[in-house]
């Protein structure tokens, strides 16, 4: 792997002065426990550790890292960081931090802290969730270089190396790998946690940052995350003013909101989340013959595509609150969407001409293939989903207009699961799929041809097709280099095979739905997690 030399240096000033600029006009509201959800018990309160999304929410609301992703922004800002620089053809970061910051004990941060942290993510015993990237990079030294500066050295480089500290909570030194969240450096710390009902976060007094006017921040005294699984329980606790703000609501219970309260229920454009269809094509499935070579054929995945109307998914399955998808990623994801992609036009016609160059024809009302099969396979997803169980409806239905019989199976997720990575035993399968992670690498692992979330066909031992082997190519050029632009012209690529080849077709990008009470300020919801409170530190409660 070969990388361009290059030097960036991410200096504090600027955005800093964004900061402040923008939250001048903030007057500080102290006090008051603002209440939300989360769907299950923290599986851990270490923040190296965490892994679903709840830790994940508590990890988010208490740790303090070197380099913040602005949810709003999605540029990387500094944080406990002042600025960073990256040499050494991307295997080194060098980092410059923010003195005088204490943890919330009264202890004083220091280069020792951020070593003692970073080295318990690489640490493979720990087996650190939040590690896992920085152990892409191979062997790393760590050094405190004084009580202000720490260099961390790779044995490979790193494709946007910056982000992923943004996941990484400083510790003390003393507790690093054992952490447990009550000793933080960010603007919250676990003060109480009761198995089944809430995990409740107090304010950080020693928390460094203030706002544009020198008040400390947060301006909140508490937050308390109720657990709580029920979506319409859920709603009726928003309403009645004991829960003040919802991320991810449903389209269905979206529109009850927004009928009775409109300004509550707010929709907020594509989010990063999509529904996708793929087909099989593992060479070794228990598919008759026939049926691989409808699903390995461009033009067939193409087809399909071509008489599925997205406007009609949008419009019955997400009740307006969706948007027909354009490809593998969201318009939501700023930077690396390709906006030279548009959405496949719904055309039946064009569809059962791309079927004739492969010798379908219409038998009456039926498909058949050139050797005379009639076209119909199975469609599977997880049953209760009810989005998902109108889309497969609505996609029945469109293909019985161009003589295909779909048979549409919810199934329960672990058959779903067995299916597509064990058995192989399924025709094609629709799921969602959710980019956490905005940068090119996070994709590595569905789309490598040798990736096992590789899910049309994966685990490759070499790529089967050319247009794989050209994804392939492009992937790992995007992230062997520094330049950003260039990144983003490989990874363009990338987008543009996977429309053209349809080894996925892609529906539909979710909008983002969530309920803001009236009786929080300063509420500035994004299509990122966490939506609504991604800017905790200056949220209030209205008295």
């Amino acid at each position: 792997m070969t990388a361009l030399k290059r030097t960036r240096l991410m200096s504090a000033s600027l955005v800093l002065s964004a900061i402040l600029l923008s939250s001048c006009n903030r007057s500080p509201q102290n006090g008051g426990e603002l209440h939300v959800t989360i769907k299950s018990d923290p599986k851990t309160l270490n923040p190296l550790m965490a892994e679903d999304d709840s830790s994940d929410i508590v990890r988010y609301l208490t740790g303090g890292v070197l380099i913040r992703v602005n949810r709003k922004t999605q540029e990387n800002e500094p944080e406990l960081a002042t600025s960073w620089n990256i040499d050494e053809d991307g295997r080194r970061i060098t980092f410059h931090l923010r003195p005088g910051i204490k943890f919330s004990d009264g202890s004083d941060f220091t280069s020792i802290d951020v070593t003692a942290t970073i080295n318990a993510a690489l640490d493979p015993n720990l087996h650190s969730p939040k590690g896992d990237p920085l152990r892409t990079g191979g062997k790393a030294t760590v050094e405190a270089q004084g009580k202000d500066k720490i260099t961390i050295e790779f044995e490979h480089p790193i494709a946007g190396l910056e982000r992923l500290f943004d996941e990484i909570a400083v510790s003390p030194a003393r507790m690093a790998g054992r952490a447990d969240s009550s000793v933080t450096l960010g603007p919250f710390t676990v003060a109480e946690e009761k198995s089944g009902e809430y995990v409740l976060l107090k304010r950080n007094p020693q928390y460094w940052k203030k706002d544009g006017a020198g008040h400390a921040l947060p301006y909140l005294e508490a937050v308390r995350l109720y657990i709580l699984t029920n979506r319409d329980t859920e709603l009726i606790r928003f309403r009645q003013g004991d829960i003040q703000l919802i991320d991810k609501l449903s389209p269905d219970l979206y529109e009850q909101l927004h009928s009775e309260d409109a300004a509550a229920a707010r929709d907020l454009g594509p989010s990063i989340e999509s529904e996708e269809l793929w087909f099989n094509e593992v060479a070794k499935s228990p598919l008759p013959e026939y049926k691989k070579t409808w699903f390995r054929s461009r033009n067939f995945r193409q087809a399909i595509s071509a008489a599925i109307n997205r406007a009609d998914l949008v419009r019955v399955a997400f009740r307006g609150h969706a948007t027909p998808s354009s490809g593998m990623l969201s318009p939501a994801n700023k930077f690396w969407f390709d906006r030279n992609l548009k959405p496949p036009a719904y055309d039946p016609s064009a569809a059962l001409a791309l079927l004739a160059q492969d010798g379908f024809h219409k038998d009456g009302d039926i498909l058949k293939d050139k050797a005379g099969n009639p076209v119909a396979f199975s469609l599977i997803t997880n049953a209760g989903n009810k989005a998902r169980e109108r889309m497969g409806s609505l996609i029945q239905q469109d293909l019985q207009q161009i003589g295909i019989k779909l048979n549409f199976v919810p199934l329960d997720f672990p058959s779903i699961v067995e299916r597509m990575t064990k058995s192989y035993d399924y025709d094609a399968c629709m799921l969602g799929l959710t980019n956490v992670d905005l940068d090119p690498e996070a994709q590595m692992n569905v789309w490598l041809s040798s990736a096992d979330l590789h899910q049309w066909n994966p685990a490759q031992k070499s790529p089967e097709t050319a247009w794989e082997a050209e994804i392939d190519k492009h992937l790992r050029a995007q992230a062997s280099t520094l330049d950003r632009n260039q990144r983003k012209a490989d990874f363009d690529k990338v987008q543009e095979i996977a429309a053209d080849q349809a080894p996925m077709l892609f529906l539909v990008d979710k909008n983002a739905l969530v309920a803001i009470s009236p009786t929080v300020k300063n509420a500035d919801p994004v299509v990122l997690t966490p939506e609504t409170y991604w800017n905790i530190e200056y949220l209030s409660l209205s008295k």
